[in-house]
This record gives structure tokens, C-alpha cells and sequence, in this order.
């Protein structure tokens, strides 16, 4: 492809933005502005949601989705249940990591352990969590050949995940995604970085069997649910209508 070929962009408003040559989300975002630029999440391209640092190479119809959005929701679950994910790996290397989508109300990441999680694991990875947003890891796309990303897992012991990718077409592309030396199996799009998420939007709220691929026949793993929200009030509002609707539920059992 010429490197040279302007590449065209249409807002919502209908107004162009022209660029010689590939271009980023992010350096969209930074052309229109600082402030769109701290905000944005992600890009939509002609539909599909990109990460920020995805080249567009081609005349495209585009829109900014920021924190004000709706739809950051689901991206900010599903970046939450990837770092509920980092966090059980590094407190404890040897858990296999499955599957961990965003869900309504929240996220979930399902764990195969020997060792069953308590109420003060819970609050271990939690503060791991935290610490993780504040290391503000850039969250990196790459794109990796079935058979080789089957291989990677099952050198990284993850059997899980290499079962996932082994049934997936051999002509599909493999996307995966860093962050720190957390890397998993994803479609996307994802945040920038870890710190977007903020460090007092999410909580971590119980633990249960779930299991592998929902078949009963196959192994029992642990689910940990985890709750996220776009800011520190709206996390604090869930929580409080949960509270208020377990005290009703306690008066009509009264």
C-alpha cells in the first residue's frame, strides 16, 4: 500500500478530516482536541469498535466513544475482567485462566484452582487490581497464526486457552492482547492502558462453580464476579440499590 495515500474521515457531523497515510484513532482523537484526546476509549471504524492504536487505512466513516458513552460500559467490563485475570496470575502463577466476559451489571473471569478462593482472597486481588490500573500498562493488540498461539498457551500451561483457540478456524486471525506480562486471547477492542479504568469504578463481589464451557460433564471452575461502572458514583449507586433491595428482601422473609 502507498504509504503516501491520504486517508479520508467522516464525524458524526459530517465534517472530513483528511490524513497523509495511516492513521490512529488516538492521533484522530488529537487532532480535534486535547480534551477528546484525554477521553477518548475507543474508535468505531465504518461500525466496528477499534482499539485506539489500530492503524485505519482507508476512507472511513468514524465516532469517539469517551467515558459519557453507554457503550464504554461493556469495553470497561471486559478491560476489568482482564485485569481481575492479571491480578489472580500474579498472586498465583500456577491458576489457569479461561474465559472472562463482560456481562450486565459487571464482568466475570472463570478460574481452574485446586485451591478454593475465600472472602480475603477476594480482597487481595482486589488491591491487586488497584495496583495494577496505577501501573497504567499500555494494553497492546497483536495478532498471532491458530497453531502458534495454540502452542504459546500450552508452553504458558494454560490448557484452557489453548483448547479455546484449537477450535477456532485455522484461517481466522488470532488477536491477542498484552498488558504487563499478562497476555490473553481476545477479540477487543480494549482501553489504551489499564489506568482508564480507574482505580475506585470497580469491586469484586462473590465466587462460584461454573462449569468448563458449561457442560456438567466437564471440570468444575471458579467464577469470580466483579461489578464496574464508568465512575466512582455510579459504582457507589449500584452498590447502595443492591444493599437497599437485600434489606427489602430480609422484610418480606421477616
Amino acid at each position: 500500500m502507498n504509504a503516501n495515500k491520504k486517508v479520508a474521515l467522516t464525524l458524526p457531523d459530517g465534517s472530513v478530516r483528511e490524513f497523509d497515510g495511516p492513521v490512529t484513532g488516538m492521533t484522530l482523537a488529537q487532532d480535534i482536541g486535547p480534551g477528546l484526546a484525554k477521553a477518548a476509549l475507543v474508535i468505531v471504524v465504518n461500525g466496528e469498535q477499534w482499539d485506539l492504536s489500530r492503524e485505519i487505512t482507508t476512507n472511513s466513516d468514524v465516532s469517539i466513544i469517551t467515558n459519557r458513552d453507554d457503550e464504554a460500559l461493556e469495553i470497561i467490563r471486559h478491560d476489568a475482567a482482564h485485569i481481575l485475570a492479571e491480578a489472580v496470575k500474579e498472586l498465583w502463577p500456577d491458576t489457569q485462566v479461561t474465559i472472562g466476559p463482560a456481562i450486565e451489571n459487571g464482568f466475570y473471569y472463570d478460574f481452574a484452582r485446586e485451591e478454593p478462593f475465600t472472602p480475603e482472597d477476594l480482597e487481595t486481588i482486589e488491591k491487586r487490581m488497584r495496583q495494577i490500573v496505577e501501573r497504567n500498562e499500555e494494553i497492546i493488540r497483536t495478532e498471532m497464526p491458530r497453531d502458534e498461539a495454540v502452542d504459546f498457551f500450552r508452553d504458558q500451561g494454560e490448557e484452557y486457552k489453548a483448547e479455546i483457540i484449537a477450535s477456532i478456524p485455522s484461517n481466522e486471525p488470532i488477536t491477542l492482547y498484552k498488558q504487563g506480562e499478562f497476555i490473553d486471547l481476545c477479540r477487543g477492542p480494549h482501553l489504551p492502558s489499564t489506568k482508564y479504568l480507574g482505580s475506585d469504578t470497580f469491586k469484586l463481589m462473590n465466587v462460584a462453580g461454573a462449569y468448563w464451557r458449561g457442560d456438567s460433564n466437564n471440570e468444575m471452575l471458579q467464577r469470580i464476579y466483579g461489578t464496574a461502572w464508568r465512575t466512582k458514583k455510579e459504582l457507589k449507586a449500584y452498590l447502595l440499590r443492591l444493599e437497599e433491595a437485600e434489606k427489602r428482601d430480609h422484610r418480606k422473609l421477616g
